[in-house]
């Protein structure tokens, strides 16, 4: 078999005035191409050099620079953009590599010509053991950030760049453009080698230019613009562009009348996502690899595809799944890992679990290592479930957490500011769709994206678990969870909800009242004032310092079968006394009076709930009093730390100013969860009609004192601290 250096020149004897490679400025012929590369290969033979890494925006000199290592036998490592300086010069130091090929002029560099830069390295080491053959390293990030380089040979690159060009073979390609960056190995076999094999052009551009920043962050608009200047006919998406793109194709946004093939991989992608797309006239074709396998393993393509499935592997690998599920490879795998040996088996386990047909179509389901296991024993996949919030709630990121719970969990990113109320009805339906086992109980919403920078995504845009596992209390308590019912609803012979989704289900509408009051978008928009926030906290103070006399009273009525109640209310007890001091504190770092407001009256909306809480548990059935937790504990860990944080940005004040909003974020997490296990275990219908009455009342009460809430006419522009 001939290697891809001989196919490419072959290439450029056939077609050499057909353009090879396009940029914004330039562009480079067939025959052009091959001697420019080959000068640049003559230059590093020169110079001696082994090991080279390869760095820059996505342009045509960057590819020169890979196809001369290619030409002159030099190993070529791949820089990714979107490293950390941290990793960068993990992988300069791990590799030993020797210099840095650029499209762009740095410090230090000199011109090789052909817009190849060349900057010398101090070699240290000599580097890891690399396996024998090896011609390209290709480093990822993994799930913890710690790169790892893939030893691949000439002959495995080239090997699966021909099985995707037979793969392919009733397609016709004859413009591709580049939106991954380069040194994605993806994006360099299947948009470089593959375009160039098949005899098409192979279009690039900065990816700024086409709305492109770091790992993950993505302009729509310049992306779509670069689309129509291009007119290509082939892409390679990640599932978050496939999105992206769909959406746009629905507005009639993008022009789709060039497409052949748009290849979607790196992650799971919702099949209902590849119907839209299909009906808005994008060519979507799911499929799947690893770069132990040269970025590519099996593939969707017209004449062979199955609906759920990633395709069938491509002809020159083998692969099976064994009697635990794990998709094995065999038959083009890497040479090894850089720095570690070899491992002796013929068959690579691939970290994935999934199934294959009797006639040959691959379905994965996720990784092994990330498989959670509910207390009631059934596995689930978190991409799985990823995949299906994307889709479904159409955001960017989730992450599904919950090893060892009854019910998986997820946290999400949700920056479009739609309502909880919205969100909820949308997850509602999500989980009508899902088996009872996988059914989300519990949805955390962020309102700004995890970010590579703090560690909790993955140089190729994948949640980095261990890191959000770790750090899942402080990311919680920065988001506000909605709880959804997991039942679906009844038939005739099926049981009744739990108890807690009826409530929840059952004061919807009089929850509106609080979530919609208007100073919650006043403080969105900046219309909020210190004396908006000290008004508020007094009005805490005076229904917070009644929260323990409340539960004792409570406690006291409650009969004798609810003596598991009696007990939950002696731990609200202990943990909910003295909390009427913080707000004083609080109001006292505002500059107030704090014997002031202890010894004045509060709004006429507090009062008339304190009263009526008092008079249900004293005239009526105590269990009232569980009314009010689920009103004000619900809407602290709803609003309480996203508000907080907007009112701290918006006036300036201290964190000593916000220990009461701030811990109730936190605090009532807990409490909630707590709350939705007791009220569970309520099952008798006049205390559980006792309670959704009184929360009912208090929805509506506690509404009306965040109604009246004084705030100023005109945006207040944020304080900022001086430097």
């Amino acid at each position: 078999m001939a290697a891809l250096p001989e196919l490419l020149k072959r290439q450029a004897m056939v077609h050499p005035s057909r353009i090879a490679l396009q940029g914004p400025e330039s562009e480079l012929s067939y025959a052009q191409m091959v001697r420019s590369a080959e000068a640049l290969a003559e230059q590093l033979n020169q110079l001696g050099i082994k090991r080279a890494g390869v760095c820059g925006d996505n342009a045509i000199p960057w590819i020169l620079a890979d196809l001369a290592c290619l030409l002159a036998d030099v190993v070529c490592v791949p820089v990714p953009v979107f490293f950390s300086e941290s990793q960068t010069a993990h992988l300069v130091e791990r590799a030993g590599l020797e210099c840095l090929l650029s499209s762009e002029d740095t410090p230090g560099s000199e011109h090789l010509g052909h817009g190849v830069w060349f900057r010398s390295l101090p070699v240290f080491a000599a580097g890891s053991w690399m396996p024998e053959g090896t011609a390209k390293i290709t480093f990822t990030s993994g799930s913890t950030g710690t790169p790892k380089g893939v030893c691949l040979s000439v002959k495995q690159m080239t090997a699966t760049t021909l099985a995707l060009k037979r793969q392919l073979a009733g397609v016709d390609l004859q413009k591709h453009l580049c939106i991954l960056p380069l040194a994605t190995l993806l994006e360099n076999i299947a948009g470089v080698y593959l375009p160039l094999l098949m005899g098409a052009t192979v279009n690039v551009a900065p990816l700024a230019s086409l709305g492109m920043t770091g790992s993950s962050g993505l302009n729509l608009g310049k992306l779509v613009e670069g689309i129509h200047q291009n007119g290509p006919q082939s892409l390679i998406l990640v599932p978050e562009l496939a999105m992206a793109l769909v959406a746009t194709a629905e507005q009639g946004q993008l022009d789709s009348r060039s497409f052949r093939f748009l290849a979607v991989g790196g992650g799971r992608v919702s099949p209902e996502l590849l119907a839209r797309g299909r009906a808005a006239g994008l060519p979507l074709y799911e499929g799947y690899g690893l770069s132990e396998c040269s970025s590519v393993v099996a593939l969707n393509v017209p004449a062979a595809e199955r609906e759920g499935t990633v395709g069938k592997p491509l002809f020159h690998i083998d692969i099976r799944v064994d009697a635990g599920g794990h998709i094995l490879v065999r038959g083009n795998t890497h040479l090894g890992y850089l720095g570690d040996e070899p491992e002796a088996s013929e068959w690579l386990d691939t970290g994935d679990l999934g199934a294959l047909s009797s006639d040959g179509f691959l379905t994965v389901h996720g990784r092994s290592k990330n498989l959670l296991i509910t207390s009631f024993g059934r596995n689930i996949s978190p991409e799985w479930l990823e995949s299906e919030l994307v889709q479904g709630l159409g955001i960017r990121q989730a992450v599904v957490f919950g090893d060892g719970e009854p019910q998986p969990m997820a946290l999400v990113t949700v920056t479009d500011g739609r309502s909880p109320e919205v969100l909820a009805r949308s997850l509602q339906r999500l989980n009508q769709g899902l088996p009872d086992y996988a059914r989300l109980v519990t949805v955390y919403i962020r309102r700004q994206l995890l970010s590579q920078s703090d560690g909790y995504i993955t140089a190729n845009g994948r949640p980095a678990r261990a890191h959000i596992q770790a750090d899942l209390p402080t990311l919680l308590a920065g988001s506000f969870p909605l709880f959804i019912s997991t039942s679906l609803a009844n038939q005739p012979g099926e049981s009744h909800m739990a108890f807690f989704d009826k409530l929840q289900q059952e004061t919807a509408k009089a929850r509106a009242h609080v979530t919609g009051a208007p100073v919650v978008k006043a403080i969105a928009e900046g219309c909020f004032s210190l004396e908006s926030y000290t008004w508020f906290l007094t009005q805490a103070f005076h229904h917070v310092k009644h929260t323990v006399p409340l539960m004792m009273a409570c406690g006291a009525r409650l009969p004798r079968r609810m003596e598991f109640v009696r007990k939950a209310l002696v731990e609200y007890i202990d943990e909910e006394y003295g909390h009427d001091e913080w707000i004083l504190n609080d109001l006292e770092a505002c500059g107030a009076d704090r014997e002031a407001i202890r010894k004045g009256k509060p709004d006429l909306s507090i009062e008339l709930m304190v009263s009526y809480l008092y008079d249900q548990i004293n005239r009526g059935n105590p269990a009232a009093f569980f009314g009010m937790v689920q009103v004000l504990e619900g809407t602290s860990v709803e609003l309480a730390t996203p508000l907080g944080e907007q009112i701290q940005k918006l006036l300036g004040l201290p964190d000593e100013a916000f220990s009461y909003l701030y811990s109730h974020g936190a605090l009532d997490q807990e409490h909630f969860d707590f709350f939705r296990n007791l009220m569970n275990d309520i099952t008798d219908p006049d205390d559980q009609q006792a309670i959704i009455d009184a929360a009912r009342v208090v929805y509506r009460l506690y509404g009306d004192m965040l109604h009246s809430i004084p705030v100023p006419a005109s945006r207040k522009e944020p304080r900022h601290e001086a430097a």
